[in-house]
């Protein structure tokens, strides 16, 4: 950590699931401000304000404010009065938005210059200029079914984020971008995307924590991963959310980390990176105990190591895995996967 200046965290998966938090997640961010490093929070949640993530985060021991939580709902909108400028037109010219998630998200397209509506209350027979869509745990059928009316009407549509699960308490749930494909299959159209993996939100972060050498900190590959690649950013795969090694190993491109750890308690602890077990070994890549080799004919990574736990259990078996697989297929355009052998 100590060659960052700046900690752009996810929340759900990452500090917390459900309402309670990730063992020593909130203290090792305390930790990251008590060293001297700015701490944001970038969310694709968009079911609650700024200050109550932020009143949240605080009951549970993290350094958050306000002003340090940065979350889809506010991007969506910003995005809406983007795409509605660009096709010149003005908040009070475009008519009536249909709401489709928060009390929050609607109070923030009202406060954009929006006349807004919920979608429960939206009359199906008529004409709107734009449906937002973000996420909110009372959603109905009604809303879904008044916002796909709207689009197939015609009315823009803007998506505060397409995150397919949401990591609860319980287990894993359906996310907005579930609830965002029932309403694609009743229009048979797609809609404009605010939250990551956009670089959007990890790119005003980082401007205004005036950090020039920020990191991301995620457990989704295809949001938190990929949204801080697309900026730049070095990321790191925190293994106690959504995805996993076996995923991180068969991950496309865009959505390889750079650092994978257990948890955040790790986050001050020696790293131990994958390094090549040779100079002429090019499929060939150590770390700490474990040495891995990718075949490319049998498409196969031989995992050899000495160590107290189960190779499986080891994060460092998977940080020679990946940096051998990666480094031999630098190009993957869909996730794939090779075989693993652990010899012991």
């Amino acid at each position: 950590m100590e060659r960052f200046d700046a900690v752009l965290s996810d929340l759900d998966g990452v500090v917390y699931a459900g309402a309670g938090a990730i063992p020593g997640a909130p203290e090792a961010l305390q930790e990251c401000a008590r060293r001297g490093l700015h701490v944001a929070f970038i969310t694709n949640n968009a079911s609650r304000s700024p200050r109550q993530v932020a009143e949240h985060l605080q009951e549970l021991g993290a350094p958050a404010t306000e002003d340090t939580v940065l979350g889809s709902a506010d991007a969506g909108v910003q995005l809406l009065v983007d795409e509605v400028a660009r096709f010149g037109q003005t908040p009070q010219q475009l008519g009536t938005v249909v709401v489709a998630g928060s009390a929050y998200l609607e109070q923030q397209v009202r406060k954009a210059g929006f006349t807004a509506v919920r979608a429960q209350e939206a009359d199906g027979t008529l004409t709107y200029g734009a449906v937002i869509q973000g996420f909110d745990p009372s959603l109905s059928w009604l809303d879904l079914a008044n916002a796909s009316f709207a689009i197939n009407r015609g009315a823009l549509w803007v998506a505060t984020n397409t995150d397919f699960t949401i990591p609860r308490a319980e287990g894993i749930a359906p996310g907005n971008g579930a609830l965002v494909n029932a309403v694609a299959m009743a229009t048979g159209k797609r809609p404009v995307v605010a939250g990551k993996p956009e670089p959007v939100m990890f790119n005003q972060a980082a401007r205004q924590l005036n950090a020039s050498k920020p990191v991301v900190l995620g457990d989704r590959l295809d949001t938190d991963i990929r949204g801080g690649n697309a900026a730049n950013i070095p990321t790191v795969l925190v293994l106690t959310g959504i995805d996993s090694v076996e995923t991180a190993l068969a991950a496309v491109t865009e959505e390889r980390p750079t650092f994978i750890l257990n948890t955040l308690t790790e986050l001050f602890e020696t790293y131990e990176p994958a390094e090549p077990a040779s100079e002429d070994a090019h499929n060939s890549w150590t770390c700490g105990p474990w040495t891995a080799e990718f075949d490319p004919e049998s498409e196969t990574i031989t995992l050899v190591g000495d160590s107290p736990n189960s190779g499986k259990q080891d994060v460092r078996a998977w940080r020679a895995a990946c940096a051998a697989y990666w480094n031999a297929v630098p190009h993957q355009p869909e996730q794939r996967s090779p075989h693993i052998v652990f010899v012991p």
